[in-house]
């Protein structure tokens, strides 16, 4: 008797066990798809008294809520930040001259806390880059350099190591009192073609892109150009990669062009302002310009009158209609992100040294603040990545 109820108890023990392991894995389970449901938030900024470097936040895409600003990885003048398409890498531009004629591209891996490892530097093929993307194939790091009005391509190794630039074209400018001021360089979906922005030749420079070799080529016709003075200064595609939205910083306006996917041309249709009808005031310009994930809407940043205007985007002719005004609640958003779900817009202020939360209404695009607000020094670059992917 006594045997029998002692292998009863053992065989309870036994379950008892099993079920608190079944539980154990369950929450290590749930606790696994719950990390990788998260999403980073790498902040670009200038370094100084309040900032160090690229900085993280982590976002709950469910409720909103954010986590205060950490310092990821130390860097000088990390104004502009992009990460591989794998999600290992982070690459940043360095606002500042180590290399001898140019400042410094930084390659970090990304740990899977979110936190950087520098990996290495190298020069960014002219002076003062400020804008970067990788391209879709993962194997080059394309670079526009405002200072020199150039732009440049880093191949990417396997390991996520940059090589030095090799391929460097300089915007060519006939007209003795203007100089070139490369401000974007961006990829169309198909990898194909890259336009940069140049801010102070307002143009639009198109280059047939070979991604296997990294060479950029002028696309025949070279450029596409704006009014005298507009200063293009970013520019996003269309999902459909039908147009293209170039926002001016100087004119304070969106243009719409229509896009040529297969040969690389340009024709604008729409330009539309940034401001509110007749708003007047001193030094205002334009920043960053974001399509929402769901392509119905667009989004830019005004300096000065220190907003963030929306539009509605016609998806069956690219043009858009204006949504409103939103008040970044600090000075000077130059830059500001949209994260993958297309729930939240996390806004830098640069001269206020604030990040801002707001949520995004899914049916009007209308933005309204969460009440999230965190201090950080002069934060111009906003990206978000998924984690677990």
């Amino acid at each position: 008797m006594f045997s029998i109820r002692r292998r009863m108890i053992s065989i309870f023990a036994v379950a008892v066990c099993m079920t608190f392991a079944g539980a154990k894995a369950e929450d290590a389970a749930s606790s696994a798809k719950e990390k990788s449901g998260s999403i980073n938030v790498y902040i670009g900024t200038y370094t100084g008294k309040k900032s160090q470097g690229i900085y993280l936040c982590r976002l709950d895409p469910k409720s909103g809520a954010l986590s205060k600003p950490e310092l990821a990885g130390e860097m000088i003048n990390p104004s502009w930040v992009t990460i591989h398409p794998n999600h290992k890498f982070l690459y940043a531009c360095g606002e500042y001259g180590p290399f001898k004629g140019g400042s410094a591209i930084g390659a970090f891996a990304i740990k899977p806390d979110g936190t950087l490892t520098a990996l290495n530097q190298q020069p960014s093929g002219g002076g003062g880059p400020c804008y970067m993307v990788v391209d879709k194939a993962g194997k080059n790091v394309l670079v526009a350099n405002y200072g020199t009005g150039s732009v440049a391509d880093l191949p990417i190794g396997a390991d996520g190591i940059l090589s030095p630039p090799d391929s460097i074209d300089q915007h060519p400018n006939t007209d003795p009192k203007r100089k070139p001021h490369a401000h974007c360089i961006d990829l169309d979906a198909a990898n194909h073609f890259a336009i940069s922005c140049d801010a102070g030749l307002d143009k639009l420079f198109v280059y047939h892109f070979d991604s296997d070799n990294g060479t950029l080529t002028a696309n025949d016709p070279p450029t596409a150009a704006l009014p005298p003075k507009a200063a293009p200064r970013h520019l996003v595609f269309s999902h459909d990669q039908r147009f293209v939205y170039v926002i001016t910083e100087a004119a304070l306006t969106v243009t719409v062009f229509t896009y040529d996917a297969e040969h690389g041309v340009l024709h604008d249709i729409q330009t539309i302002s940034t401001l509110p009808e007749g708003f007047t005031g001193k030094g205002l310009s334009t920043a960053e310009l974001i399509m929402h994930p769901s392509g119905k809407f667009l989004y830019g940043s005004n300096r000065g009158h220190d907003s963030i205007v929306g539009y509605a985007v016609d998806q069956a002719t690219g043009k858009l209609t204006l949504v409103g005004h939103t008040p970044t609640q600090g000075k000077t958003p130059r830059g500001f992100g949209i994260d993958p779900t297309g729930q939240w817009l996390i806004a830098g202020n640069q001269n206020s040294d604030s990040l801002v939360e707001f949520k995004i209404d899914q049916k009007s695009g209308e933005l309204s603040p969460t009440g999230t607000k965190f201090e950080l020094g002069a934060p111009v670059c906003v990206k978000f990545m998924e984690m677990g992917r």
